[in-house]
């Protein structure tokens, strides 16, 4: 493509592009000079720890043929540079430009939890329906096609247009994502057609990123305010204290409003008005425009509740028939570590969750709590180089509504390991400290009971484990199996 048709004419990005350097082709766009390749646009992308500015003098000796940033090098460049106040939301739109195909309808979703579950219950029914459908966020890319995994909840643009434009190649129609605070905060969907957008919940995550919880909602908030497109849909859990505040963001944008929950509106919305537990499955009533249905939802937990009503409002605010989509929830299946049963020991139950928040913590310790007719265990830790403040209170909250506590490490990165166990210790009175994961693992099986439950919180679906630098192999999953196989379970 040619340089300048990568930049749209808007007062946010306002690029300056020298008119001698309308004949420049650009054949690919990178962000990193190591991957740079001849013929590439290379956005020189300012961050917390450095500035891409520092490598525009390697992204050109690889073969960059133009930089866009949003400060021109003090000496003159060998090739254009393009200067751009918003050079993140440049880039992203300049991905959309690049790779131009996406799936027909889009829904993205955000929210503190619930976001990975709401994608992939929302790709199940259209499934169900008979689209093509995929999702995109931390698992990776699920589709009927393919399935990638990945690490980031919200790709980079580059990344992430290329994974629209390939899916779209492929023939899939419907594509639901989770969109992160980090990814709207970055600009990183600009350029993506979101026909809908839902919102789950919202409570402490990422302080070591957003200042406060009010720049954390904001970030959220973008969704709505700018990327949902004219005319489209907002699915928004009514349950929470902040749910007025994105209510009220949607319909300043004359979004279609579709309140799910307890408190949601029984007529545009879908209501919740009786639930029960059934064995590993609940029982529901719900009300959506005068109508009543009473379903089994074959999931735990009364949070998986409130991701089963999103990932609906968003099937139904996306064009799809109510009656088909309610009847589509009795066979959703939980996604990957989203406390996800994997086994049992002498009857007691054993879950894998990817809880590593307060709020989540307290979620799956509860949603389990009826399934614990004598000790509920859970064995957890905190990641390394994160928001530090969360590890008491998740010490707390553990205290609070587990039995027995096993405190051990979850990506210690380049922290002590020690360090952050003493902090969830602080609070998590009469926790046993095993700082080996798998041998925590061992040890919390091997003292289960009939009558109790396990759940084994913070990784999901990881496979690995980060100390240092280094991610080493390690699997929650894997490790329940092999501490089973040893107890001859």
């Amino acid at each position: 493509m040619r340089l300048r048709d990568l930049f749209s004419a808007d007062a946010t990005i306002d690029p300056r592009i020298d008119p001698s350097a309308d004949a420049v082709m650009v054949g690919g766009l990178a962000v990193d000079s190591r991957v740079v390749k001849p013929g590439d646009l290379f956005f020189a992308l300012s961050g917390s720890k450095t500035d891409g500015a520092r490598f525009i003098d390697a992204a050109i000796a690889a073969g960059a043929v133009a930089i866009a940033g949003d400060h021109p090098p003090q000496v003159p460049l060998r090739v254009p540079f393009v200067a751009t106040p918003n050079p993140r939301r440049a880039l992203a739109l300049a991905a959309a430009k690049f790779f131009s195909r996406q799936p027909a309808t889009i829904a993205a979703v955000t929210g503190t939890s619930g976001k990975t579950s709401v994608a992939a219950f929302t790709r199940q029914i259209w499934q169900r329906l008979g689209h093509s459908s995929a999702s995109i966020g931390t698992i990776g890319l699920v589709s009927d096609k393919r399935t990638v995994y990945g690490s980031l909840t919200t790709p980079d643009p580059i990344a992430l247009h290329r994974q629209l434009d390939e899916i779209a190649r492929d023939g899939v129609t419907n594509l639901a994502f989770e969109a992160s605070s980090h990814g709207l905060d970055q600009y990183r969907l600009e350029g993506v057609r979101i026909a809908a957008g839902g919102f789950t919940n919202l409570s402490r995550d990422h302080m070591d990123y957003h200042p406060d919880v009010a720049h954390y909602l904001n970030a959220k908030l973008r969704l709505f305010r700018d990327l949902v497109a004219d005319g489209g849909a907002a699915v928004i859990s009514a349950d929470h204290d902040c749910s007025a505040e994105v209510i009220e963001a949607a319909r300043a944008r004359g979004l279609r409003i579709i309140t799910v929950g307890r408190n949601a509106d029984a007529c545009e919305g879908i209501k919740l008005t009786d639930a029960a537990i059934e064995g590993f499955a609940q029982k529901l009533v719900i009300e959506h425009c005068g109508r009543k249905y009473a379903i089994r939802l074959p999931l735990v937990g009364e949070f998986q509740i409130e991701n089963a009503l999103v990932a609906a409002g968003l099937a139904i605010g996306t064009g799809s028939a109510a009656d088909d989509v309610i009847g589509c929830l009795q066979h959703l299946e939980g996604a990957k570590g989203r406390l996800e049963f994997v086994g049992e020991h002498n009857g007691a139950p054993i879950f894998v969750d990817y809880a590593h928040k307060p709020d989540a913590l307290a979620k799956a310790l509860q949603a389990l709590r009826p399934y614990a007719k004598r000790n509920l265990v859970v064995i957890f830790g905190a990641g390394g180089d994160r928001d530090a403040g969360k590890r008491p209170i998740m010490g707390a909250i553990a205290a609070e509504n587990a039995d027995q506590i096993i405190v051990t490490d979850d990506n210690p990165r380049s922290e002590k390991p020690e360090a952050i166990r003493a902090a969830i210790m602080a609070t998590a009175k009469g926790a046993r400290e095993i700082g080996d994961r798998a041998e925590a693992i061992r040890a919390g099986i091997a003292g289960l009971e009939p009558g109790d439950a396990l759940v084994v919180a913070g990784k999901g679906h990881e496979v690995g484990q980060i100390v240092g630098g280094t991610t080493l192999p390690f699997s929650d999953h894997e490790a329940v199996a092999n501490a089973l196989a040893g107890e001859g379970a």
